[in-house]
C-alpha cells in the first residue's frame, strides 16, 4: 500500500496561473510546502508558493531537479509536454498521471478514448485537410464546429461552419495540420461536474454546476444546477465512469451539453480543478483545491457537501478598461466573496479574478453575483 504524503512535505506544481495559486493556498493551509515551475516569474502561483522556479517545460535538466525537490507533482493546466511529465515521474509520482494529461490535451485522443469507452460524446470526425473536411461535413451536416486537435481553450482554435461553402475558408483560418469537426449541438444548457478520485478509488463530486458563457469564455456558474434530479444523478455517474476508466488520482472536470431532448453529451474534460468549481471555495465544506491536495497526497477525500446555494462570476480584464474597479462598491454586498489572482496586467478576455455570491436560492445568488460585478 502506498504511504500517504503527510503535511510538512513539499508539493510540486507545473504551471503558475490562478489554478496553481488556489491550489497552493489550500496546500499551505494544510501545512504543506509548495514549489512551482513555469517559464514566468512573479506569477499568481509564485506569489504564494514557497519557491518559484523559472524554466522552460522542455529544459529537462531543470525539470528533473524540480521533481527531485518535491514529494509529488501535479499540474494546473493541460499544455504541459508529455516529456516533462515523463521526466518528473522518474523522481516523484505525477498525479493525475501523465497518461491522463496526454489523453485530455488533444481533442481527437480525448473524444476517441471516451467514445471507445462507451461514454456519450458529441459526434465528431477527425480531419487533416480540406477534402476530409468536406467529407466530414457531408456526414455530420451543418452547422458544425471545426476545432484544433491541440491547445484549444476558452473558445480559441474554433470556427463555426454554417454551410459547406465555408469549408475552405474555415480550414485556412484554423491553419493547423490536425483538427476535428463536431456536430453543432442544440442544447438546453451547459453543465460541469468537478470530481475527485483518491489513490484507493474513493470518489466524490460537486456536480452538476450550471454554466453560462460569453464570447466562448465562462461567464457565470451556479450550484446546484437547475436540472432534474435524474439528470444530476446521471451526470455524476458519467463523471465517475470517466475518472475510473482514466484511472485519475486527483481532480478532473467533465463538461457536458444537456440537449433539448434531455440527453447528456460530454463536450470535453479537464484533468485539474476547473473555473466552474471556484465557487466551491466559499460554498462547500471542502473546496476543489483542497480535494486536489488530499487526492494527490493519498489522504482521505473531504466532504463535498454544499453549505448554501451559490453563484460565481468571472472578472475579466475588460472590467479594468475604464480604470481601477470600484472594489468598495463590489464588497458592499455582504454575501459576496472577492478573489483576485495577482496578475500584473489586465487584458481584454484575461481572467483576473472571480466573485462568489451566497444566498438562500441559486436564482438569488446569481442575481447578487451579477449585480456585484455590475457595480465595478
Amino acid at each position: 500500500m502506498t504511504k500517504p504524503i503527510l503535511p510538512g512535505a513539499t508539493l510540486g506544481v507545473l504551471g503558475s496561473g490562478q489554478l496553481g495559486r488556489m491550489f497552493a493556498i489550500a496546500a499551505r493551509r494544510l501545512g504543506y510546502r509548495v514549489h512551482v515551475l513555469s517559464p514566468d516569474d512573479d506569477t499568481p502561483t509564485g506569489q504564494v508558493a514557497d519557491l518559484e522556479l523559472r524554466a522552460d517545460y522542455l529544459d529537462l535538466d531543470k525539470i528533473a531537479d524540480f521533481a527531485k525537490s518535491v514529494s509529488v507533482v501535479t499540474f494546473e493546466f493541460e499544455n504541459v509536454p508529455a516529456e516533462t511529465t515523463r521526466i518528473c515521474d522518474q523522481f516523484a509520482p505525477v498525479r493525475p498521471g501523465g497518461s491522463v494529461l496526454y489523453t485530455s490535451q488533444n481533442r481527437k485522443r480525448e473524444k476517441t478514448y471516451l467514445r471507445d469507452a462507451g461514454l456519450p460524446v458529441t459526434p465528431f470526425v477527425a480531419v487533416q485537410n480540406v477534402e476530409e473536411l468536406h467529407s466530414a461535413l457531408a456526414k455530420l451536416g451543418t452547422p458544425a464546429v471545426l476545432k484544433t486537435a491541440d491547445w484549444g481553450y476558452d473558445g480559441k482554435g474554433q470556427v463555426v461552419i454554417r454551410s459547406i461553402s465555408e469549408a475552405a475558408t474555415a480550414w485556412t483560418k484554423l491553419d493547423v495540420p490536425h483538427a476535428i469537426l463536431e456536430a453543432f449541438i442544440d442544447y438546453e444548457c451547459e453543465l460541469s461536474v468537478v470530481a475527485a478520485r483518491g489513490l484507493s478509488g474513493e470518489f466524490t463530486s460537486y456536480g452538476p454546476i450550471g454554466n453560462s458563457h460569453s464570447n466562448h469564455i465562462l461567464d457565470v456558474s451556479v450550484c446546484p444546477a437547475l436540472v432534474p434530479a435524474t439528470v444530476a444523478a446521471e451526470a455524476i455517474e458519467i463523471a465517475r465512469a470517466v475518472l475510473e476508466k482514466m484511472d485519475v488520482v486527483g481532480v478532473l472536470c467533465v463538461e457536458f451539453f444537456l440537449t433539448r431532448a434531455g440527453k447528456l453529451l460530454i463536450n470535453e474534460t479537464a484533468p485539474r480543478p476547473h473555473n466552474s468549481g471556484h465557487l466551491t471555495i466559499d460554498g462547500h465544506v471542502t473546496c476543489q483545491f483542497e480535494q486536489q491536495v488530499r487526492a494527490i497526497c493519498g489522504l482521505p477525500l473531504g466532504s463535498s457537501t454544499q453549505r448554501t446555494p451559490c453563484a460565481m462570476a468571472n472578472l475579466l480584464g475588460d472590467l479594468w478598461t475604464p480604470g481601477e474597479p470600484n472594489w468598495p462598491q463590489v464588497l458592499a454586498h455582504p454575501s459576496v466573496k472577492l478573489h483576485l489572482y495577482g496578475k500584473r496586467e489586465a487584458r481584454v478576455g484575461r481572467k483576473m479574478g472571480h466573485l462568489t455570491a451566497l444566498a438562500p436560492t441559486v436564482e438569488e445568488a446569481e442575481t447578487i453575483a451579477r449585480a456585484a460585478r455590475g457595480a465595478m
